[in-house]
């Protein structure tokens, strides 16, 4: 069952960029379809309606265009779209000619409930190969004047915005085609001046490639202004005396394509967009300078709408879906990593690097990359030393899969148990060795660093951190302990892409022993092995039962730092992100584990080792992220409590 998101307060709205049927230079057909596509979208709760441009006459009207008629039948037009519109919660751009002051302009009409809020003529007229609309039209204005059209005295200027009283981060802003492919585009100023969406009305023929640079120009521009760009284009119906028309819809978001009418398939693209996300994006970008002179600003109102969403969110936001995006994405990764630290062995002039080996992902991963890093300075693996430091809670499985994973990649391997020296640290403070307690786990942590410390220094090498992204946030890590290192490979990856990273090397690596141990250490329970085996010898700690999944931890930290979304849109969002999968009671609890985590612990990543950033989510203090060892969480968890799940 989809969850009805509440969509208005989180900063959602549905829009949509459609072609509506029409015929050359019959408005009142034309104007009879965009009606019926105005109600059709309005009661499936789209709040932006797109349409082509010239959509109430055709674009390819040509010198019918001088014609009285057919400027009277737009008008006509556009004064019963008017009147239909009212009762509508919808925005509806049309696309028409208007006469103004003995001139014609190529208008985009903004439509609302009854009301002309503006008309925003084209600022760029293409007078070149197979379009030459400077026979017709002139540019627009700057400057907004008054003008009467359609029944009703409204504003007509390039520089207008349309901004929603009861969303703020909704506001408008209209180019129209030839516009985008402009040096400077319109849309450039509208952004500056606090548009968050741009609607663009074209009319762009169909030629070869020409769809995959209009792709590119749409998310681009969305990418480059921090905003949402709707692109609604002319289809079928317009004259093919010359040309042809494929309506390829699009809607971006932040360079993202979310929402695609393939050419020539008589699609729509409606999707929702989210706003709070624009304005989150345009806060911390400091390159993105407002700037709204000689800009006016229309306000209009909405009605609140409940919404399921139909754009996608993916439950594993930092990991593509996309199989070939992927595995892409893992191999960059891992080049990075490589790169890194390989810069960081030659600067010290290493003789060696030394890592704890577990079995567990986290350490398997940090082995790989220093095995890439050795590849990078053309050096013997051999000088990548692989420490096994059994004790209370390691088991058979993972004792033997450190050394078969140590075999085939060819590393040194070594075994430090270290049962005596921690029994022997346990006499030194007086901790009872059968008390189970948080000194008993962090006692063979601490003294696991110890030894890969001393190791190091004994040996003229250093220490590579194992530890990654997901337990950073979480504070899952032992001070001192397995929180230090020399340099952290892992730091900049979160769980949940650790596992595809390990499952990319063991389908690409071409060894059978090395993917068969990779598989299993792969299907071995995350723990830190602290606790002493279950009576059967196996793992009896198991992380995820203790913090949460991982899953869960690494949706909430993308959202909690990538954008700086309230607890309560982030449970919304997870609602449907992981509707089929977890109770919304489930959501909330570990959502709150996490705040407390997260708040809790960050005394720890305030002094992080140096490590590779990888993605656009760090926690590292001296890039990303800057936070007080001692803040407060009292006003998250406060939210959190008025949550009905």
């Amino acid at each position: 069952m989809k969850y009805s998101f509440p969509a208005f307060e989180n900063g959602f709205i549905r829009v949509a960029a459609a072609s509506p049927a029409l015929r050359v230079a019959d408005c009142a057909y034309n104007t009879a379809q965009i009606i019926e596509a105005m109600q059709a979208y309005a009661a499936q709760n789209v709040q932006l309606l797109c349409l082509p441009e010239f959509s109430l006459t055709g674009y390819t009207c040509s010198d019918l265009f001088l014609q009285e008629p057919l400027l009277r039948g737009a008008e006509k037009g556009l004064s019963e779209i008017l009147e239909a519109s009212k009762g509508l919660n919808l925005i509806t751009l049309v696309g028409l000619p208007v006469r103004h002051n003995g001139k014609l302009y190529n208008c985009a009409a903004v439509v609302c409930s009854g009301e002309l809020l503006g008309l925003v003529p084209k600022t760029w007229l293409p007078n070149y190969g197979e379009f030459y609309e400077k026979r017709h039209f002139i540019p627009g204005m700057q400057e907004a004047e008054i003008i009467e059209y359609a029944g009703q005295e409204t504003l007509i200027g390039t520089q207008l915005l349309f901004a929603c009283k009861q969303m703020p981060d909704f506001v408008l802003g209209v180019e129209i085609c030839e516009d985008l492919w402009a040096p400077v585009p319109p849309s450039c100023g509208h952004a500056l001046a606090g548009a968050t969406v741009i609607a663009n009305l074209s009319a762009s023929d169909e030629t070869i490639g020409k769809a995959a640079y209009r792709r590119e120009l749409v998310s681009g521009q969305s990418a480059r202004l921090l905003c949402a760009y709707l692109y609604a284009d002319a289809g079928h119906g317009e004259s093919t005396t010359d040309m042809t028309f494929a309506g390829h819809n699009l809607i971006a978001e932040n360079g993202e394509i979310l929402a695609e009418a393939h050419p020539f398939a008589g699609e729509e693209a409606v999707t929702e967009l989210d706003l709070g996300r624009m304005a989150q994006e345009r806060r911390r970008n400091t390159s993105f300078m407002p700037h709204n002179e000689g800009y006016t600003v229309v306000e209009f109102e909405w009605m609140p709408v409940q919404l399921w969403l139909t754009r996608d969110v993916s439950p594993t936001p930092f990991v593509p879906q996309n199989a070939a995006s992927r595995a892409e994405r893992c191999e960059l990764i891992l080049r990075i990593q490589a790169e890194g630290l390989a810069k960081r062995m030659e600067h010290t002039h290493a003789r060696c690097a030394v890592v704890g080996i577990s079995g567990g992902l986290d350490s398997c991963l940090a082995l790989l990359v220093a095995v890439r890093a050795c590849q990078v300075l053309g050096w013997d693996p051999k000088k990548i030393v692989a420490l096994t430091m059994p004790c209370f809670g390691t088991t058979k499985r993972t004792r033997s899969n450190a050394e078969i994973l140590c075999e085939a990649l060819g590393v040194s391997f070594g075994e430090i148990n270290i049962t005596n020296t921690v029994n022997s640290h346990f006499a030194d403070i007086g901790q009872d060795p059968h008390t189970y307690d948080v000194t008993f786990e962090n006692c063979q942590a601490r003294v696991r660093t110890l030894e890969l410390m001393d190791y190091a220094n004994k040996n003229g090498g250093f220490v590579i951190g194992t530890g990654d992204l997901s337990e950073l946030a979480l504070g899952w890590a032992t001070y001192n302990g397995d929180h230090m290192s020399m340099y952290g490979v892992n730091a900049g990856v979160p769980k949940t892409l650790v596992r595809h990273i390990v499952q990319y090397v063991a389908d690409t690596c071409g060894n059978d022993t090395l993917r068969g141990v990779l598989l299993d250490i792969l299907d071995t329970p995350v723990s830190p092995e602290l606790l002493p085996t279950a009576e059967d010898g196996t793992i009896a700690q198991q992380t995820e039962k203790l913090v949460g999944p991982y899953e869960l931890h690494d949706f909430y930290l993308y959202y909690v730092l990538r954008f700086g979304f309230s607890p309560t849109k982030i449970y919304h969002l997870a609602r449907t992100a992981f509707a089929e999968k977890y109770e919304p009671e489930v959501l909330l609890h570990w959502l709150k584990n996490f705040y407390r985590r997260f708040f809790a612990q960050q005394f720890k990543r305030s002094c992080l080792p140096d490590g590779p950033k990888v993605g656009s989510v760090t926690l590292s203090p001296r890039g990303d992220w800057r936070m007080p060892s001692d803040a407060c969480n009292a006003l998250w968890m406060a939210e959190l409590e008025e949550i009905q799940p």
